[in-house]
């Protein structure tokens, strides 16, 4: 079993001061599979304090510099692809190749996207002939929170910019997912950038999650995450008035006209499954016209029966197992809660699928004929479960998509370009995907409502992670 019991800060891996630990599970066997340490206070306020040093002079670096190191940061990243994959799928339960594909090529994507924006990004410039002159400066310390669901990609989407902008920082990365975050701190340290600008120490949320929030040397915090942890991050975090960034869960509502075509369903299905369903915008509530209600059904059935599950170790094109025993739980809960609620079970269920008799593994499962006020249509999931909903006019899929508390991602599907316009201009949630096109790189990512009150990608990212300073008089000359 792995002894990873240090964190790194100021440029050295050190040993915890901590005598805490964890053991990290691999979900498909539920066998220990290595042990860290989570950090206590003083171990927070050493990383802190290492970061607040370093700010003046990663503060002062100039922005062609930054850049530079996030190439460096960008080459020594693709030299562990094999490391990053396996560390994932060991710990997360993603599949292998979905692993070294997904997983490792978000983190690879974030850090590009982080290095093209900072090229065009408008750090300073004159508005008029010297009426005032503007620059855009780093927030400062940043406390990092991230989730376990897609952990390197949480991971560069939030230090990439935020090294570019010129700020330091201090990573706490899921207690459940942190061996990709510590493969993170080794590339950091292969790209040599100044002691102090990143340093990480592994935690739980009631200790150095807490820590990091109230902190008063600690700027801001960006929190991927749960609504609930949200609201206590922030709630700690209001006794200093540092900014706090959010980017939480969804409920995305996934509309399918009668026009959409044939393969509308079998990808709304996928989607929904991808990452064992553990994405914040997922599509799991399928919305579909009442004429090709029934057809619909069929096809999510089919796609759902013929879903392969396998271990995160086995080569090809399966779901893996959840994370943990206690969010294995938590979907077999939910699972019996729809059925007890009356919504249609169409395929899969409760309990493990056929052959496993260990290991966090859910069986694809697909509920019909559920209505909004379905427990299973308010809560997020976070497991292979699809919510079917019949809908007759396009007022009311509207309605229905955003009658939810959440507002991350919603999905529109119809061969008729003025309806999907139509459509989206009404949904309330801060990304729409239309016929799946993906979005395109430097595209913000974030939410409406309860998903959260941040971007992130691009220009937009890199803003959070500025402050605006307007000075006058400033001579042009």
């Amino acid at each position: 079993m792995l002894q990873r019991t240090d964190f790194y800060i100021d440029g050295a891996f050190v040993p915890a001061q901590s005598d805490r630990r964890f053991t990290v599970v691999d979900p498909s066997t539920e066998d220990p599979y290595a042990t860290i340490a989570l950090g206590n206070s003083a171990d927070t306020d050493a990383a802190v304090t290492a970061a607040r040093a370093a700010f003046p002079g990663w503060a002062a670096t100039p922005v062609a510099e930054r850049i530079a190191a996030a190439e460096r940061i960008l080459e020594a990243y693709k030299a562990r692809q094999d490391d990053m994959a396996e560390a994932m799928s060991r710990t997360m339960g993603a599949p292998i190749d979905f692993s070294r594909s997904s997983q490792f090529g978000a983190g690879l994507e974030n850090i590009k996207d982080a290095v093209e924006a900072a090229k065009s990004f408008r750090w300073e410039w004159s508005e008029g002939p010297g009426d005032h002159h503007l620059m855009m400066e780093p927030v400062g310390v940043i406390g990092m929170i991230t989730p376990w669901n897609w952990p390197i990609s949480q991971v560069t989407l939030k230090a990439a910019p935020a090294i570019i902008a010129g700020c330091t920082m201090v990573l706490k990365p899921s207690e459940f997912t942190p061996l990709d975050a510590m493969l993170f701190a080794e590339i950091i340290d292969a790209a040599d950038l100044p002691p102090g600008v990143f340093n990480l120490v592994n935690g739980d949320g009631p200790g150095v999650g807490n820590d990091l929030a109230t902190h008063p040397q600690v700027d801001m915090i960006s929190f991927t995450g749960s609504t609930g942890a949200a609201m206590s991050i922030t709630a700690a975090a209001s006794g200093t008035l540092k900014r706090v960034r959010t980017e939480l869960g969804g409920k995305g509502a996934n509309i399918v006209f009668a026009d959409a075509g044939p393969r509308a369903v079998k990808r709304g299905v996928r989607n929904c499954f991808s990452n064992t369903g553990q994405s914040c915008n997922a599509p799991t509530r399928m919305l579909v016209e009442r004429s090709v209600y029934d057809a619909a059904i069929e096809e999510a059935r089919e796609t759902a029966e013929t879903t392969a599950v396998g271990a995160a170790q086995d080569a090809g094109r399966h779901i893996g197992p959840l994370v943990s025993e206690r969010q294995f739980g938590r979907v077999q809960s939910l699972i019996e809660t729809g059925i007890a609620e009356g919504a249609r079970l169409v395929a899969g269920g409760p309990g493990r699928p056929e052959g496993f008799n260990r290991g966090f593994f859910v069986r694809p499962t697909v509920f019909a004929d559920v209505t909004n006020d379905m427990t299973i249509a308010r809560e997020e999931i976070f497991g292979p479960v699809l919510s079917m909903i019949p809908f007759d006019t396009e007022d009311e899929a509207i309605a229905i998509a955003n009658d939810t508390p959440y507002g991350l991602q919603n999905y529109v599907q119809s061969e008729d370009p003025a309806r999907r316009k139509r459509v989206a201009r009404q949904l309330r949630s801060g990304v729409i995907t239309m016929n799946d096109r993906p979005r395109g790189m430097g595209a913000p990512f974030g939410g409406f409502k309860w998903s959260g009150n941040s971007r992130e990608a691009g220009t937009f990212g890199l803003s959070e992670y500025v402050e605006v300073k307007s000075i006058s008089g400033w001579d042009p000359a």
